[in-house]
């Protein structure tokens, strides 16, 4: 990390948590974040679903929600970017505070609920896209809606012509009610309806599904049984987790999902649990706690194709994409992998 970025993070991290994502974002609109360009190699060089990828290490949904940073993130070293989420209708979200930094613990709850400018502005800065990036939009649904389903289905249709890929948000903890589409009739129904309108699009795109990390055995089976059934092209895993095992910072019992450190083993061990489930019918992305290249090697060797980061950036600022890319290069060479399929799935049961 350069001495800049440094005194950049310290003078964030002094700053009000919501305040200072904001600032995190101007500066990257600005050109003041680190911008290494393509970062890539023939063991990195992937595919995803059909998505060519120059290395496995994404942008996780919620980073930049409205699509506003959009030239720097694709300068930022990403193999891939997932933006939103999007909304049918703009919608304010959840009360202030709604986020909050776990120092001790290399966390962050949030109860954010969906804010977002809704999917006619994000569309607009969707089709002012750079093209030389792998963009995709979370969806998501409004609060207040009467059919909740259907909006996933409605953004994606708005969007979905400046999108390399969309992905259905049912996981998020902050929207009430909103996991319950996770049950397996109501999941299977409102997937119907969102590849239903994928393959009506003039270009087809694939569609992912985010699940929780908190889901037990039988949830878990339900999800990758319908999944499968489905249509959809890969599940991420995992969302923000409503556990509080053994954490240590002053802000530990606010409501909302916890993401970073904390979260690791838990999503790690979902993670191979649906490798196991779906035995490579489905790519799966892993997510959650990842903070240097080792994390992001045991994610791929738990199961996942493609990995994405976000929490760990509130700790270690964007110069941590570089480092995560080039050390995950540098392990897969080290222990004899050729390309990063060759690393997939290949220490599952160490998490099951």
């Amino acid at each position: 990390m350069s001495v800049l970025e440094q005194a950049g993070l310290a003078a964030l991290r002094r700053v009000e948590p919501e305040r200072a994502h904001a600032l995190a974002l101007l500066a990257l609109r600005a050109g003041l974040a680190p911008a290494p360009g393509l970062l890539s190699s023939d063991r990195l060089r992937t595919r995803v679903a059909g998505l060519p990828l120059p290395n496995p290490v994404g942008l996780a949904a919620g980073f930049d929600k409205n699509a506003e940073a959009l030239l720097g993130l694709s300068r930022a070293g990403f193999g891939f970017v997932e933006v939103g989420a999007a909304t049918p209708r703009p919608q304010p979200g959840n009360p202030r505070p709604r986020v909050f930094r776990l120092p001790q613990d290399r966390g962050v709850i949030n109860r954010f609920g969906f804010n977002n400018d809704g999917m006619s502005a994000i569309g607009e800065r969707l089709a002012a896209r750079p093209r030389d990036m792998v963009l995709g939009l979370n969806l998501g649904a409004n609060k207040d809606s009467a059919d909740r389903a259907g909006d996933f289905a409605t953004v994606l249709r708005h969007c979905a012509a400046h999108l390399d890929f969309a992905t259905v948000n049912v996981s998020s903890p902050n929207t009430e009610r909103l996991r319950d589409l996770q049950g397996r009739d109501a999941l299977a129904a409102l997937l119907a309806g969102v590849v239903e309108a994928r393959d009506a699009l003039p270009r087809r795109i694939p569609v992912f599904l985010k699940i929780a990390p908190d889901l037990d055995s039988q949830g878990l089976r339900d999800v990758a049984e319908v999944a499968m059934a489905s249509g959809v092209d890969a599940i991420v895993a995992t969302n923000t987790t409503l556990a509080r095992d053994g954490l240590r910072s002053e802000h530990a019992s606010q409501a909302g999902g916890l993401s970073g450190r904390p979260l690791f083993d838990r999503s790690t061990r979902v993670l191979a649990h649906l490798s196991g489930l779906t035995r490579g019918s489905l790519p799966l992305i892993g997510v959650g706690g990842i903070e240097t290249a080792e994390h992001a090697f045991q994610k791929i060797r738990a199961g996942a194709s493609a990995v994405q980061l976000y929490t760990a950036l509130a700790y270690g600022g964007l110069g941590l994409v570089r480092q995560i890319v080039e050390g995950l290069d540098a392990r897969l060479a080290a222990e004899g992998f050729a390309s990063v399929e060759d690393a997939v799935g290949t220490g599952r049961a160490d998490w099951t």
